[in-house]
């Protein structure tokens, strides 16, 4: 993910202070005295084990669970202090069930919070079709179609369109891409890292994969029990600097092979340009992790480096990569598998 003050800011900020969620009966608190500062624009990703009280968290900044202590603030205003329901008609919501009317149309899904805002046919039907465009689904082939018509991935795309709907500042994700296969996850994640930098929403994505937060987020709260912050920093900070044993146990194995994948070639030094007809290429622009793969294929051989227009402009080896991370990737990473 790209640092948060290189895009504009059309998000909102969100304050959360002391806020804690007692259910009754229960001995303590589900979430105990949270708080967090979230910039406008920022992708905010929840991590934690199941049970933890991160969704829990998330939901209670659209009052879909209600605090029972502490506040919560948008933009300077007091969600508490409004109407629940126009609450929620502002902050766009993703979950991994993703939630479409099966007996609605694709159009008829997006077109649920523009209708409730009182949206005319034509300001709504043009927004449908500008949404389904920036999801990449072609608005004459998918509009007038039914959920059940759409694969898995194309339903969970409709399902960031719906919420993109009335173009909220917020969105809070629940796993959003939890039920798809790997390689669909992976397409989904790539969209929405694009989508993202073209909106710049304030986020806040729960997911209990350590890897995706890191591939998605600007900043990851890894949680504990009852919502506690263990660490609250960048994806880079935690995998280099880990607060505790317990995020450790988070970042797990291959933590320098992670970080790779955080860096762009163009921070490495490359070797001399010397193109070879039909040399293994890596962009410029690529993460160091898939040069790395890409050393593998090559049996360690170094790899061309090209620019945008195809250009070699320089070469990478393992030691080159190594000198990055301080060494960190030894040459024996040739023999080992993308973890």
């Amino acid at each position: 993910m790209s640092e948060t003050n290189s895009r504009p800011a059309a998000g909102a900020r969100i304050v959360l202070r002391d806020v804690t969620k007692t259910y009754p009966g229960q001995a303590g608190p589900a979430v105990d005295s949270f708080s967090m500062d979230i910039a406008p624009g920022e992708l905010i990703m929840f991590v934690g084990p199941s049970g933890c009280g991160k969704t829990t968290t998330m939901k209670m900044i659209n009052r879909i669970i209600e605090p029972t202590s502490g506040s919560i603030t948008i933009d300077g205003e007091d969600v508490l202090s409004l109407d629940p329901n126009e609450l929620r008609r502002r902050i766009g919501y993703v979950i991994q069930q993703i939630g479409l009317f099966p007996h609605m149309t694709i159009a008829e899904n997006i077109s649920v919070v523009p209708k409730l805002l009182s949206w005319d046919k034509k300001r709504t039907r043009d927004r449908v079709e500008e949404l389904l465009a920036v999801v990449e689904l072609d608005p004459k082939t998918y509009a007038a179609r039914y959920p059940r018509q759409l694969s898995g991935g194309q339903q969970q795309r409709v399902g960031v369109a719906r919420a993109l709907a009335a173009d909220p500042p917020v969105m809070l994700m629940d796993e959003p891409f939890g039920a798809t296969d790997p390689i669909t996850r992976e397409k989904l994640q790539t969209e929405f890292l694009r989508l993202q930098e073209k909106l710049s929403k304030t986020i806040v994505f729960v997911t209990h994969d350590f890897d995706e937060a890191v591939r998605l987020g600007d900043r990851i709260a890894v949680l504990s029990e009852r919502s506690q912050i263990e660490q609250f920093d960048t994806p880079a900070n935690i995998l280099a600097n880990p607060a505790n044993d317990y995020v450790s146990q988070f970042v797990g194995h291959g933590a320098a092979l992670k970080r790779l994948g955080l860096i762009p070639v163009n921070q490495a030094t490359l070797g001399p340009a010397v193109p070879v007809r039909g040399a293994i290429e890596v962009g410029i622009n690529d993460s160091l992790r898939n040069a790395l793969d890409l050393l593998v294929l090559s049996g360690g051989t170094p790899v061309a480096v090209v620019d945008a227009h195809g250009r070699v402009v320089g070469s990478i080896d393992i030691e080159r990569i190594s000198a990055v991370l301080g060494a960190e990737i030894v040459p024996s990473a040739l023999t080992g598998a993308r973890p």
